[in-house]
């Protein structure tokens, strides 16, 4: 069994504003967290693993096919593979939240 404190987790600047960190990984998935400041954003992208998530602070508006989405405390998303996304804190308050990612996410261009 593998134990990760979010306290022991480097974290990294993805965009102005949005923190990243990975944590607990496995053979099939893997957790990340991530904090999203007010008026930052996480700019339109894909990837191939499918992705789930869960917000217990803030509220962050997803934009995916046209359509936008609010999540505040207590939600959580799904976003299948390959489908663009975007996101972004409108709020006055930082977002936190833990997202699942799989297949795991190994080395992601954020981390360089």
């Amino acid at each position: 069994m593998e134990r990760v404190s979010l306290s022991d987790s480097e974290t990294s600047e993805a965009a102005d504003g949005v923190h990243l960190a990975i944590m607990a990984g496995a053979e099939e998935m893997n957790v990340q967290h991530f904090e999203i400041e007010p008026g930052a954003a996480v700019e339109e992208h894909s990837h191939p693993h499918e992705q789930t998530g869960f917000i217990y602070e803030g509220e962050l508006t997803f934009h995916s096919d046209g359509d936008e989405t609010v999540c505040g405390p207590g939600d959580s998303y799904a976003i299948p593979g390959d489908q663009p996304h975007a996101a972004e804190n409108r709020g006055d308050e930082t977002v936190r939240g833990v997202d699942i990612f799989s297949p795991p996410r190994e080395n992601p261009t954020w981390q360089e």
